[in-house]
């Protein structure tokens, strides 16, 4: 019998390696200690479009992704919806859960059929308690994530839009592409809109930018299928 993650995704969604229970803010837990908050965990399988939690909504659960996709979207006043990030198949969301903020400052909204890993607050204090390690194992890790956001503040300030977008776009293809004949191939399709706010540009910007790569041979456009044919990931 395959683990509780497997039964429940079923043959449709492909899971990641990596267990709730080998992530790094249990690393340092006892092998009986890492079996019970497997456990424990709770499993969530959901579908494209479904929302794994509304900005506003209560932080008081964090998610692995075992299997799928998601995206980190924020709407402000005026109604606009921005996307902030993407994560795949091993990644976390929900860390605000680790603060005092108290709600999600963001919507997470499934890009493809999802199946999540997660525990709630109560869960994870619980833990603290007994193992401190965990706690300075989160200061760890949400210290390197401020290092990747002043990376990605970094890709902002090169002032040539071209190679700002196309900066952005080998990016989301080393994170989340497939490797395929002509190169690395997004999985899923970025409206102008989106990577309008993913590289601080105006939309407009993005159009003549995008046709500029595309006459370049740096992309390549496939219907809805964006590919860098000089990116490898292999």
């Amino acid at each position: 019998m395959g683990c509780l993650c497997q039964q429940i995704a079923g043959d449709d969604i492909e899971l990641s390696p990596t267990c709730i229970g080998s992530l790094w803010i249990f690393e340092k837990l006892a092998p009986e200690d890492v079996q019970a908050l497997a456990k424990k965990a709770l499993r969530k399988k959901l579908k494209k479009g479904e929302k794994v939690f509304m900005q506003g909504d209560s932080a008081d659960e964090v998610f692995l992704i075992k299997g799928g996709r998601i995206k980190l979207t924020k709407v402000l006043e005026n109604g606009t919806e921005l996307l902030l990030d993407l994560r795949k198949s091993g990644d976390f969301v929900g860390e605000n859960m680790f603060s005092e903020e108290g709600e999600y400052p963001v919507s997470a909204v499934c890009l493809e059929d999802t199946l999540t890993c997660g525990f709630t607050r109560s869960q994870f204090e619980e833990l603290v308690l007994k193992h401190p390690t965990v706690g300075l194992q989160v200061i760890k890790t949400l210290s390197e994530r401020i290092s990747w956001l002043t990376t990605r503040v970094g890709n902002l300030a090169v002032t040539n839009i071209e190679d700002r977008l196309y900066r952005v776009l080998s990016n989301v293809a080393k994170e989340h592409g497939a490797q395929s004949p002509k190169g690395v191939v997004i999985q899923f399709p970025l409206t102008h809109e989106d990577l309008s706010f993913l590289t601080g540009a105006h939309r407009v910007s993005i159009t003549r930018a995008m046709k500029a790569l595309k006459e370049a041979g740096k992309i390549i456009l496939e219907g809805k299928r964006l590919i860098l044919p000089a990116l490898n990931i292999a």
